[in-house]
């Protein structure tokens, strides 16, 4: 069967891992997928990710992070989804929190949270938002 959704398959395991306080997680493995761990791991929301086989296909095994007992991720959402894709410019890029959560957003220079595409004056797909 065919998965509609693969990012957001990926964020729905990290949050079930983290509700059920896992050392890490396995996901099946993509380049949009790798991308978007890269900015959590910049970001400091997970400790890190390493790519490994599964069943003969490639997958990644997400190492998740902690805070004193708590999960570093407190809320993970899709906000483009396949049915409706979000969009915004460098100077309308949503805040989280005030500042205080990140926006994953996909770029013509790559990946990047919220902070780096306004550095670089870019604006594209709004992914999802992280706290």
């Amino acid at each position: 069967m065919a998965l509609t959704d693969p990012l957001g398959d990926l964020l729905t395991r990290i949050r079930n891992g983290q509700r059920a306080r896992k050392d890490s997680v396995v996901s099946p493995a993509s380049k949009l997928r790798t991308r978007v761990l890269d900015v959590l791991q910049r970001e400091g929301y997970i400790r890190g990710y390493s790519e490994e086989e599964l069943a003969g296909h490639a997958g990644l095994r997400i190492e998740l992070k902690y805070f004193e007992g708590q999960p570093a991720i407190q809320h993970v959402a899709r906000v483009s989804k396949p049915g409706r894709r979000v969009y915004s410019g460098s100077k309308e890029l949503p805040r989280v929190r005030n500042g205080l959560g990140i926006t994953i957003v996909s770029t013509p220079r790559g990946v990047l949270s919220d902070a780096e595409a306004r550095d670089q004056n870019v604006g594209g797909e709004v992914l999802a938002e992280v706290f």
